[in-house]
């Protein structure tokens, strides 16, 4: 992609990462609506199930240019940039006509998001650095680049790959990146599409491989490899193990900022090789439940927590509440989750000065019980995400509010919403 700066580092230094879940939850945003015209959808996935050289370059070019290479080079894919605010080139060939005349000559496209980057970067504008704010924001960046993608008639199946430009990696940042590309994984999936990256070999690469297996992190469908080594291949080096996306689930930028000419047309490039599949395992459906205080049979607390209807801002007819206490004494929401799996959880309540700062939500999780404090002085009234969590599949106690914290003021139970991610 266009760098402003020399991506081949040296590795970083391998480190753990160990996640604690922020303090302070985030209001997300709602996705983006979807355009009221919709333009056709591009013959098939993109790029599809391929196996050979593409390119990529700042501008999609001409029709004029890309007839010409077509006819005389040995490149059949080609990357475009649909979306992101780090974008530096305009578009003006751009279209949804332009992107099926290239399907119909035969053409595989590789649609790209150039928006947040990394939080220890140098390029902007930067993703957050602390992970749930982080999450949230891929959440953002996928509602846009799905649109866009629709926009453009590049439908569902397709994958839309997330350029993150090289970063001098850290464990911090390491942890913002990699919850920034969950959130981006996880709402992709609900709009139909895979999700991708594009990075360089030594840091985002080295990242997600590095966490390959760990729980707290959703996989991407696929990576797109900068290491600019001259071999026209899927090979990662030592930035990523053979082991990890293995099946067709790579793509290698293997030079860059080369200059070429086909059929008398010259143009800037970077040179791809790919091998891509659709026959990674398909999105998850969604699903979802709600559970209010109110709900029968889902919801239990003990005597201690009260009952009022006091404020408007509330979920349902009532809400519960209680002082807080040196003791856990848990208000649990009971659901029953299809499968194992990624779960956003979302949570209402009524704000109000005079509630706690320090609510303690728990979460269920497959591996235990994790711990999200919630601010519910503040941001009430609509539903707030308080992350994403694995969960195991049957019906239990998966979300509970707990009186023990070090704030001050009552604590609230009002309604929970489990989502699949």
């Amino acid at each position: 992609m266009r760098r402003t700066t020399t991506w081949l580092m040296g590795l970083a230094t391998a480190a753990g990462l160990t996640i604690t879940l922020g303090s302070a939850a985030v209001a997300e945003p709602a996705p983006a609506p979807q355009p009221q015209s919709v333009a056709v959808s591009a013959v098939g996935p993109q790029p599809g199930t391929f196996v050979g050289k593409g390119f990529d370059t700042c501008a999609a070019p001409s029709q004029s240019a890309m007839n010409a290479w077509r006819a005389s080079s040995p490149y059949r894919a080609v990357g475009i940039y649909i979306s992101g605010a780090s974008r530096t080139c305009a578009q003006p060939n751009l279209t949804a006509t332009w992107v099926s005349n290239q399907t119909a000559n035969g053409w595989r496209l590789i649609p790209i998001e150039l928006g947040y980057q990394a939080p220890c970067g140098t390029r902007a504008p930067k993703m957050s650095g602390d992970p749930n704010t982080a999450r949230s924001q891929g959440r953002t960046a996928a509602d846009s680049a799905a649109n866009a993608a629709r926009a453009l008639g590049i439908g569902a199946g397709s994958t839309i790959y997330n350029d993150i430009e090289h970063y001098p990696t850290t464990t911090a940042c390491r942890a913002a990146v990699l919850s920034f590309l969950s959130g981006w994984v996880e709402r992709l999936h609900t709009h139909g599409y895979l999700a991708g990256m594009y990075s360089s070999g030594s840091s985002g690469i080295r990242d997600v491989c590095l966490e390959y297996y760990n729980p707290s992190y959703t996989r991407l469908d696929q990576i797109w490899i900068a290491w600019w080594n001259g071999v026209a291949d899927t090979d990662a080096g030592s930035y990523c193990s053979d082991a990890y996306y293995a099946n067709h689930q790579r793509l290698h930028q293997y030079a860059g900022d080369v200059t070429e000419t086909w059929g008398g047309v010259t143009m800037k490039i970077d040179r791809n090789y790919l091998d891509v599949s659709t026959a990674q395992q398909p999105p998850p459906q969604q699903w979802s439940t709600t559970v209010d205080n109110t709900t029968s049979g889902r919801f239990t607390a003990s005597t201690n927590w009260s009952t009022s209807a006091y404020s408007s801002s509330r979920y349902g007819t009532d809400y519960r509440f209680a002082s807080p206490t040196s003791a856990s004494d848990v208000a649990w929401y009971r659901a029953d989750v299809p499968e194992t799996g990624s779960y956003e959880i979302s949570v209402w309540y009524p704000a109000d000065p005079g509630y706690n700062s320090q609510t303690p939500y728990l979460v269920a999780t497959a591996s235990g019980n994790q711990t999200v404090s919630v601010d519910q002085r503040v941001n009430g009234g609509r539903w707030v995400s308080i992350g994403v969590f694995t969960l195991a599949a049957g019906d239990g106690n998966k979300v509970g509010v707990s009186r023990w914290t070090g704030g001050s003021g009552y604590v609230v139970a009002d309604a929970v919403r489990i989502t699949r991610a």
